[in-house]
């Protein structure tokens, strides 16, 4: 197996990203090798900081960078050379069987989109995330971002995505889905959410446990959430948030320190052809390592074939 990583993306790139490679290589089975996407000299130099040969690693030279404000389509368009660009071009190829970054985002969901293209039948692929849960489960909330707007066929989908991701990667034998509304019975929400439900009620392609509130998402025995995204990212952002502020008043517990980012590393975008893992911005080295761990735990799933059968 081979997973490619850019090298240059996040804030700390490229002196976290080459750490976090590292250490990743240091625990990843020997059959797993890493090819970092960015400028060459950078990642040799940063490699010689730490006393790592590069020959532990395949380096793909890439004059250019997608920066963190650019607008995605244009920049990815306009810089080929760039280390997500040439990412995407050797996945798309089969030359890497997972590509992840923790720079631009919205570059990286473009690329996902034009170079390995979405399944046939996802109408719009997803960004998850994983919710710990005070049982000590996760719980897989989507979308997360990359959908502010969505119809009830959209988040229906979502559904089986987030289904799926639960079974295949976090172990759980039949996931169970609920729908993020403003109340549990089924009247309530708005005409997105009662559309949605009168869908995912007694439907035969995942198993659906009801409504649920927000108040019940950390404690919830539930698999899944599905909401829009914009809903979806305000949670993930009051998380960080509530974490950030814990942290800082030292009141973590065990399961507050659950909350850290740099346990996960990162989440794929659900419902492409190709393993596409994208992390956050300020990923620090525990994090990369952590991003290119999932990519690897993804790409031994093969959930886009589970996805694809699915649907088929």
């Amino acid at each position: 197996m081979r997973i490619g990583i850019d090298i240059m993306g996040g804030d700390f790139a490229p002196q976290k990203t080459v750490h976090g490679a590292i250490l990743a290589l240091n625990e990843l089975p020997k059959n797993i090798e890493i090819t970092l996407f960015g400028r060459e000299q950078e990642i040799i130099s940063e490699l010689k900081q730490h006393n790592v040969s590069a020959d532990k690693f395949e380096i793909i030279d890439c004059s250019e960078i997608i920066n963190m404000g650019e607008h995605p389509t244009k920049a990815f368009k306009s810089k080929p050379d760039s280390s997500i660009a040439k990412g995407f071009k050797y996945l798309a190829k089969g030359e890497i069987d997972g590509f992840a970054s923790a720079g631009n985002t919205g570059a990286m969901f473009v690329g996902g989109f034009y170079s390995v293209k979405a399944i046939t039948g996802i109408l719009r692929p997803a960004i998850s995330t994983l919710i710990p849960r005070e049982d000590g489960g996760v719980t897989v909330l989507l979308d997360v971002g990359a959908n502010a707007d969505c119809k009830p066929d959209v988040l229906y989908q979502f559904g089986i995505l987030g289904s799926l991701f639960s079974k295949y990667v976090c172990g759980i034998k039949d996931p169970k889905v609920s729908l993020l509304n403003l109340g549990e019975e089924k009247t309530k929400g708005n005409l997105l959410t009662q559309a949605t439900y009168q869908m995912m009620e007694n439907n035969m392609d995942f198993n659906f446990a009801g409504n649920i509130e927000g108040r019940d998402i950390f404690d919830s025995d539930t698999d899944v959430i599905v909401c829009d995204g914009f809903t979806g990212n305000i949670v993930l952002k009051e998380a960080e948030g509530i974490f950030s502020i814990m942290k800082k008043r030292d009141l973590l517990d065990d399961y507050f320190k659950r909350f850290n980012y740099e346990n996960y590393g990162g989440t794929p975008i659900l419902g492409l052809n190709k393993t596409v893992i994208i992390g956050h911005g300020i990923s620090n080295e525990i994090a990369i390592k952590n991003m290119i761990i999932l990519t690897k735990d993804v790409v031994e799933a093969k959930l886009n074939d589970k996805i694809k059968e699915t649907l088929n």
